[in-house]
């Protein structure tokens, strides 16, 4: 299964829901840009790229089970679901174990390891930042206590001019 052909069966199981489709793009699109200029592996890219995609997935069950997006329960839910989701697809087992630890954190900022779970916490908070209007003050904190990659932080910096 392409990137391509997981963007699209994603686009399908977000139902029309336009938020959670332009959000995971716009992760995927991040996660991509900094995971290049990073240098990370192909394997590890295709890891990170999968995970960028499918982070949210858990974002329509939590709604209708707990009336929200809670992050915790995100992960929670999301795991289960991953795995349904590539049910079938010629994903090797690992990457998609790893695609599946990393839904299942995405969320967990503390004992971040591996630059797939760094690119991806970044390319997420990112888009989080402008979808609910961070400050100034959260954003310059975030990129001090959280980014780590250089393109990262450029990309932080000129986006939020900080």
């Amino acid at each position: 299964m392409t990137i391509s052909e997981v963007i699209k069966k994603m686009i399908l199981f977000s139902q029309g829901n336009t938020h959670d489709i332009n959000h995971f793009l716009k992760v995927h699109a991040y996660a991509k840009t900094i995971g290049e200029c990073e240098g990370i592996g192909a394997k590890e890219m295709e890891t990170l790229e999968l995970a960028a995609i499918v982070h949210d997935i858990a974002c329509p069950l939590c709604r209708e089970k707990y009336g929200n997006t809670n992050g915790k329960k995100q992960e929670e839910e999301g795991v289960p679901l991953v795995y349904r989701f590539f049910e079938g697809t010629e994903i090797e087992a690992d990457v998609l174990e790893r695609v599946a630890y990393l839904v299942g954190n995405h969320h967990t900022l503390e004992k971040i390891e591996g630059d797939d779970y760094q690119i991806l916490i970044e390319a997420d908070y990112l888009v989080n930042a402008d979808e609910s209007h961070y400050t100034k003050e959260n954003v310059q904190n975030t990129m001090e206590k959280i980014f780590r990659t250089e393109t990262g932080k450029t990309l932080l910096k000129s986006i939020y001019l900080v």
